[in-house]
C-alpha cells in the first residue's frame, strides 16, 4: 500500500516537471530577434506631384506602420507607396514588430521641386506667391481650334462674352486647381480639382486635371483634361488639348487683374457701360445706416418689384473707361423730398475710382457737386462704393461709412 503511494506521488512529480517543461518551451517559442527596420525609396519625377515606393528591407518583423514626415496619416503595410505635394526634406519613419519587440528605422527623404521649369514656375509663380489665377486673354481669339496637324486653323473666338470672359483658373504649389466662373453664362460649374504636372522632353510639360468634368477653356473639349503647354510666362499662358474628335482647342490666358481692375472693368464693360436701377425686384433702394442699411423703414418694402416712378426707374448711368459720368434723366428727374417727377437733370461729368473706404470692392466719386445716383437725395459727399458687381448686377452704396443716412441700391445693366 505504501508501494503504490510513494508511486503516485512520483508519476504526479515527473508529470509536473514534464508539464512545466512544455510550457517553457511554448514560452521560448513566441521570442526570436528584435526586428531590424529598414527601407530604401525610390522617386517618380516623372510627373509631379512626385510618389515616391517604399521598399520593405526590414527582418524578423510581421507588422509595418509608417509615417511619412508630412503629416499625413499613418499607413500600414509591408511595402508601400506615397505622394508628396510640397518639395522638401521629409524625415519617413518605419516601425517594424515582431515576436522579439519592435525595430524603428527614421530616414530622410528630400522632394525636389520642379520650379526649375519655365513653364511650371510661370503655372505658380514660384518662389513668389506659390499659386497664380489665370483668366482669358482680353484680345480676340482667346479660344481657337485647329485641325489635328495643329497648324491649320478652323476656327477663332471673338472677344469673350462677359459670363465667359470673367471666369478664373487657379493653380497653387500643393498642386490644387480652382475654376471659378464669376458670372456664369449657364451651369455652376465651380470646382477644385488635383492636377499632375508632366515634363516633357520636346515641351514645356503638360497639366492632366485629375477631377472628372473639370476642364480648362470650353467644357466638352480635351481628352482625358490633358493640355499642352505652348507657351508660359509672366504675362501668358497658353495651352493646347486634343478633341475626342481630333481636333485641337488652344485658349490663352493672362494673369487676373487685381479686384480693383475687374470691378472697374465691370462697372465700364471695359468701354463703356449704361446701369439703370433694377425695378425688377424689391427694394431697389434702401435706406438706413451702415450697420442697418433697411433701419430707416424696418415694417415692409419700401418698393414692390416693378413700383419705382416711371422717371425714375428710366434714368440712366453710364461709366466709361476714360472715367466720365453721364447721367441721362430721359424725360424728367423723380426729385426726393417733393416725391415728384420735375424737369431732367441730366449732365455729364468726370469720376474718380479707387479702394473702398470701408466695406466694398471700390468706390468712385462723382466731380460735379449736383451729380447723383438713383435719389437727388443720396451721396451728399459723392462717394458712392460697390458692394458687389458682376457683369449683369451691382449693388451700390451711397456714402462713406459714417455717413448718416447710408443709401443702397440694387442695379442692373441696361
Amino acid at each position: 500500500m505504501r508501494s503504490s503511494f510513494r508511486q503516485s506521488v512520483l508519476l504526479l512529480a515527473l508529470g509536473a516537471v514534464a508539464l512545466g517543461a512544455c510550457r517553457k518551451k511554448e514560452v521560448d517559442s513566441l521570442e526570436g530577434p528584435v526586428p531590424a527596420a529598414g527601407f530604401t525609396v525610390a522617386l517618380n519625377t516623372t510627373v509631379y506631384p512626385v510618389v515616391a515606393t517604399f521598399t520593405n528591407t526590414s527582418a524578423d518583423g510581421f507588422l509595418y506602420q509608417w509615417d511619412f514626415g508630412d503629416g499625413s496619416p499613418l499607413a500600414s503595410g509591408r511595402d508601400v507607396t506615397h505622394t508628396y505635394t510640397l518639395p522638401r526634406t521629409y524625415q519617413v519613419k518605419l516601425v517594424v514588430s515582431g515576436r522579439g519587440g519592435t525595430g524603428f528605422a527614421p530616414v530622410d527623404v528630400t522632394i525636389p521641386s520642379i520650379c526649375s521649369n519655365a513653364a511650371y514656375a510661370a503655372l505658380i509663380d514660384c518662389g513668389k506667391n506659390n499659386a497664380t489665377s489665370w483668366t482669358y486673354s482680353d484680345q480676340p481669339g482667346a479660344i481657337k481650334t485647329f485641325a489635328a496637324n495643329g497648324t491649320t486653323q478652323l476656327s477663332a473666338s471673338g472677344v469673350l462674352p462677359d459670363c465667359q470672359g470673367d471666369d478664373q483658373f487657379q493653380f497653387n504649389q500643393s498642386f490644387t486647381y480652382t475654376y471659378d466662373g464669376g458670372d456664369n453664362c449657364g451651369a455652376n460649374l465651380n470646382g477644385t480639382s488635383g492636377f499632375i504636372f508632366r515634363p516633357t522632353a520636346n515641351g514645356l510639360g503638360q497639366i492632366v486635371l485629375q477631377r472628372p468634368k473639370s476642364f480648362i477653356g470650353l467644357t466638352d473639349s480635351v481628352v482625358n483634361k490633358t493640355y499642352d503647354i505652348v507657351e508660359a510666362s509672366a504675362t501668358v499662358l497658353r495651352l493646347r488639348g486634343t478633341n475626342p474628335n481630333g481636333t485641337i482647342t488652344e485658349v490663352t490666358l493672362m494673369p487676373t487683374p487685381p479686384l480693383l481692375v475687374i470691378t472697374e472693368r465691370r462697372l465700364t464693360g471695359g468701354s463703356s457701360r449704361t446701369w439703370v436701377l433694377d425695378n425688377t425686384v424689391p427694394n431697389p433702394i434702401t435706406v438706413g445706416t451702415e450697420a442697418a442699411p433697411e433701419s430707416y423703414y424696418p415694417n415692409g418694402p419700401i418698393v414692390a418689384a416693378g413700383g419705382l416712378p416711371a422717371c425714375q426707374a428710366d434714368d440712366e448711368y453710364t461709366f466709361t473707361s476714360s472715367h466720365s459720368f453721364v447721367y441721362n434723366a430721359k424725360a424728367e428727374t423723380f426729385v426726393a423730398g417733393s416725391y415728384s417727377c420735375q424737369a431732367p437733370r441730366s449732365l455729364t461729368t468726370t469720376f474718380t475710382f479707387g479702394a473702398a473706404a470701408g466695406a466694398g470692392q471700390a468706390q468712385f466719386v462723382l466731380a460735379a457737386p449736383t451729380a447723383f445716383i438713383g435719389a437727388t437725395d443720396a451721396g451728399a459727399d459723392h462717394t458712392y462704393r460697390i458692394l458687389s458687381i458682376n457683369n449683369r448686377t451691382m449693388v451700390l452704396r451711397a456714402g462713406g461709412p459714417t455717413a448718416d443716412p447710408v443709401f443702397t441700391f440694387k442695379m442692373r445693366v441696361k
